[in-house]
């Protein structure tokens, strides 16, 4: 009999899913192992068992598929986390009978895609000593060990289209919109489709902000002759006096959403100007994948086989530009990976004069590259030595300084 390697998606949806499978399901036929895919995340695993045998036929035709084709669920019997740290220790009876699905079906080893609570219930199966590897999955882009995850691009991709679309309409009707994006705990789908999008007010978590602030930013815009404004709320920003907004169930993490909602209509009682909102929602999460969200993903599903067949377990596959390696599961879900408030994203949208609420408009550029370091040539780069070049690259500065 084959070897046979497991694999299921867990959480929420978001464009490049599929491409993860599609990828280890060819890693794994051209490497000579079995694989199977359980369906509806981790609730597969155990009573009842519920899966499927993928091969390169029915994956084939995946690849620009969004969601997936194994389904997925982010409630439901094994839910590890209720909250951004909080772990919660999963029935020792549902680990046992997940271990004992792994060993009835031979499995070598099972790779669990997700975000961070998806992932912290694959640390909890690591240390009962279940084989997993982890695929880091969000479209928030918040977990601490890989520069990005699959999905965040497909995210921003949407958020910066709708921008590009509120653009024209804000415009041509004087109008203040908001736009309020997910992204839960961090800022980062904010913050980068703003700056795609041409946003004028950025408004997320890691930076504290008030209501006087982004009005005075519209009101110096309106007196600089531009009528209209575009503001992006992540939906877990905070309040200015305090606090998220959103839904608390029992249980559960909290449901955050809703403060584009306060936003608009604080805006337009302060200012007695037409504010309208946009909530985008889970048109983030469907769709397809775009190019660079397909080759991550599918590079992500390869190199999980990878993991496997090297007996890699307890690992999460991370992407270290240029390169793909791995790290501990635990390393990547111990801690939210926010939005440096002084980063160079940062950085870029206060230069080009966005405000995230924390300045007046007159502050908006100030001291922006203060705290910028120069940062020396990495050392596997030779010097250049070649004097006509170095003189060309003086005179682009020159004309560029005209």
């Amino acid at each position: 009999m084959k070897k046979r390697i497991g694999i299921l998606t867990s959480g929420g949806d978001c464009p490049g899913l599929n491409a993860v499978i599609r990828g280890a399901v060819k890693s794994c036929q051209q490497l000579g192992y079995d694989c199977i895919g359980f369906l509806k995340g981790y609730e597969g695993l155990y009573d009842p068992v519920q899966y499927l045998h993928l091969t390169n036929a029915s994956t084939k035709g995946i690849l620009n598929q969004g969601g997936t084709i194994l389904g997925s669920t982010n409630k439901g019997r094994f839910a590890a986390t209720m909250g951004v740290e909080d772990r919660v220790n999963i029935d020792p009876t549902l680990l046992q009978g997940v271990a004992n699905t792994v060993d009835h079906l031979s499995l070598e080893g099972l790779i669990c895609i997700g975000g961070d609570g998806s992932l912290a219930i694959a640390q909890q199966f690591h240390e009962f000593g279940i084989p997993v590897v982890g695929v880091p999955k969000t479209i928030d882009n918040d977990l601490q060990a890989t520069a990005y995850t699959f999905g965040f691009d497909s995210a921003i991709e949407c958020a910066t289209d709708a921008l590009d679309r509120l653009h024209t309409t804000a415009a041509s009707h004087e109008r203040i919109m908001v736009l309020e994006v997910m992204g839960r705990h961090a800022g980062w789908i904010a913050l980068h489709a703003g700056i795609a999008g041409g946003g004028d007010v950025i408004l997320i978590p890691e930076i504290d902000w008030t209501f006087e602030n982004v009005c005075h930013k519209i009101l110096h815009r309106e007196a600089n002759g531009k009528k209209f404004t575009l503001v992006v709320v992540a939906e877990g920003a905070h309040l200015p006096e305090g606090g998220m907004v959103g839904e608390h169930k029992e249980g559960q993490q909290m449901k955050l959403g809703g403060l584009g909602r306060i936003v608009t209509d604080e805006l337009s009682r302060r200012l007695h100007r037409e504010v309208r909102l946009c909530v985008l929602g889970h048109l983030q999460r469907g769709g397809a994948p775009t190019t660079f969200d397909r080759v991550l993903a599918t590079m992500f599903g390869a190199h999980a086989v990878r993991l496997v067949v090297e007996g890699r377990f307890g690992e999460m596959i991370a992407y270290h530009p240029p390169d793909m390696v791995s790290v501990p599961i635990l390393e990547a879900v111990h801690k939210v990976r926010t939005v440096e408030p002084d980063g160079c994203a940062v950085q870029c949208a206060r230069a080009l004069g966005i405000s995230f609420g924390d300045r007046t408009a007159y502050e908006t550029s100030a001291n922006v590259f203060k705290k910028v370091n120069s940062v020396p040539a990495p050392s596997h780069l030779e010097p250049c030595h070649n004097e006509q070049l170095l003189e060309s690259a003086a005179a682009a500065v020159e004309l560029a300084l005209a």
